[in-house]
């Protein structure tokens, strides 16, 4: 059985200003340098701020373990499009992940799924690994669950059938995200392994992975067992020191995994 490995992300949203994304992403990279499991690459991480903060994230994440990303992309990569960020631009500027079908999105923005899966397509394109989020709107059964976010994700890579690179599945029930509690631990294991078994069944995309999101912090992850990748964090994580509770349970389970 292959070494367990664990993602953890954050994304800043549009909460920071410029100067308090930096000071962030100086915090974050100096807590995950004295992370032996971030360096040996089994505790992965990874910061989505603002687009204007990307550069100086860049520098201040170098070295540190932690991987830069984008919030967004647009479908193509060049063109006249006002206001858009395609994929190339990310990926010059040192993006290795780009978030993508965020329930904000969706609602805000009114993205449906063909929207999704060029963007997904322009990620994969692009050798960027999309972080796709995918969520039931309303509470249901684990297994209804489970078969919507399933047709999420096959709709999200109908496009990208040629580009087989790896996948971070970001599975936020869209009834959870801004609460102030996640779903239930149970619940969350029973839909993330129903995913992870989708994942390697269906679309055959080595290194990916499944996290869970929607009002995720310190307290979490150790109860989620090995059914779920890691955690995508958002307002918790705001406080470097909750980031820093995070890693630290990370770290543990994985010392527990590789004990066992």
């Amino acid at each position: 059985m292959p070494a367990r490995k664990i993602t953890i992300g954050v994304s800043l949203k549009m909460y920071f200003g410029h100067a308090q994304t930096l000071e962030w992403m100086r915090s974050i990279a100096d807590i995950a340098r004295g992370y032996p499991a971030v360096r040996n690459g089994s505790l992965r991480l990874f910061a989505l701020p603002a687009f204007p903060a990307l550069p100086e994230s860049r520098q201040l994440l170098a070295g540190s373990g932690v991987s830069l990303g984008a919030q967004d992309l647009f479908w193509e990569d060049s063109g006249a499009f006002t206001g858009e960020v395609g994929g190339p631009v990310l990926a010059e500027l040192g993006c290795r992940y780009v978030e993508v079908g965020h329930a904000e999105r969706r609602r805000i923005f009114s993205e449906d799924e063909a929207v999704v899966a060029a963007k997904t397509a322009a990620a994969l394109r692009n050798g960027l690994t999309p972080v796709l989020c995918v969520g039931e709107r309303s509470r249901s059964t684990a297994a209804e669950a489970v078969a919507s976010c399933r047709e999420e994700i096959r709709s999200a890579l109908a496009q990208a059938a040629g580009d087989d690179g790896p996948v971070v599945i970001a599975y936020e029930p869209q009834w959870a995200i801004g609460a102030s509690e996640p779903a239930e631990p149970e619940y969350i294991r029973a839909v993330c392994r129903g995913l992870k078994n989708a994942m390697a069944a269906t679309e055959g995309r080595a290194d990916s992975a499944v996290i869970y999101g929607g009002s995720a912090g310190p307290g979490l992850l150790p109860q989620l067992g090995a059914d779920t990748d890691g955690l995508f964090l958002g307002r918790f994580a705001h406080d470097p020191a909750a980031f820093a509770s995070v890693l630290d349970e990370a770290a543990a389970v994985l010392e527990k995994s590789a004990a066992s």
